[in-house]
């Protein structure tokens, strides 16, 4: 398929907090909304210490759609304690979204290194199964994110959008869905077929966007603004539109190199960014 999405206007832009990091919360629903950035996906750390649905009210309060909360997960652990522990941080990250207002959890689902990828998945397909029915009380869902393969190590065992679709597949609840980052998946062969194989689960909850550099100094925390790297993003963007998805375009960018400037300049760039390659 040769198809490109037409140019977005900016009624689908979400902005993630952690995209803008120095910024309290505050800050960033007053500056993102002053923008004309209509979603923002909520970053946990950025909750400490606040009356939560008094912070989801207040990010309404500017016309901001609270489009999800990161992140839940890391559900792999060599011992059944640590493997219940993280349990209970994601029962807490359901009960964070649910006052918050955010329909789904993003989870970023975790890996043992020295720990099969096999056994990893299994507990990970255990670990969300145990969290659905305070999930359907709730009203919340997870979206199970897969993460580059340069990660399956220790941050995630899901590394595909297929393997993230079996796992959907598997649990048959309709609590359960996927997290699409271009940053993560934009590599894969199997991209637009899996992407369409999400359309027909009804799966696809979120979808991120950023741009993969050359070269990368830093694996993590050096990722590109829209347009400053290969990733094609609209040819992906048209594909997940094919597939049904009408939620929001996700900016989601962790980078020392834009945290260091000014936030003000930075959220220009990622308005005119968006604009012009999403």
């Amino acid at each position: 398929m040769n198809s490109v999405a037409p140019l977005p206007d900016l009624s689908r832009l979400c902005v993630h907090t952690i995209t803008t990091k120095p910024w309290p919360i505050e800050t960033s629903a007053a500056k993102f909304a002053a923008a004309g950035v209509k979603g923002i996906t909520v970053w946990r750390d950025t909750l400490a210490g606040r009356d939560i649905a008094k912070t989801g009210q207040l990010l309404r309060d500017h016309g901001l759609a609270v489009v999800s909360l990161c992140r839940g997960g890391f559900f792999p652990a060599t011992s059944a304690e640590q493997r219940a522990k993280a349990l209970d941080d994601n029962r807490r990250a359901i009960d964070e979204a649910h006052a918050l207002g955010a329909p789904h959890v993003v989870l970023v689902c975790g890996a043992v290194p020295g720990q099969s990828l096999v056994e990893s998945r299994k507990q990970i397909v255990d670990g969300i199964a145990a969290l659905l029915p305070q999930c359907a009380a709730a009203g919340v869902k997870l979206a199970i994110e897969p993460l580059h393969p340069m990660y399956a190590d220790n941050r995630s065992a899901v590394n595909t959008l297929a393997q993230a679709n079996d796992m959907v597949e598997a649990l048959r609840s309709p609590q359960v869905g996927v997290a699409a980052d271009v940053y993560h998946l934009w590599w894969d062969p199997a991209l637009e077929s899996e992407i369409a194989r999400c359309g027909r689960l009804n799966a696809l909850l979120a979808f991120h966007v950023c741009d993969w550099r050359t070269p990368t100094i830093d694996l993590l925390n050096d990722r590109g603004l829209m347009g400053e790297g290969c990733i094609p993003l609209r040819q992906i963007r048209a594909w997940v539109e094919a597939a049904g998805f009408r939620g929001f375009n996700e900016v989601e960018i962790f980078s020392h190199r834009f945290w260091a400037m000014d936030q003000d300049a930075f959220l220009g760039q990622i308005v005119s960014a968006y604009r012009q390659h999403v």
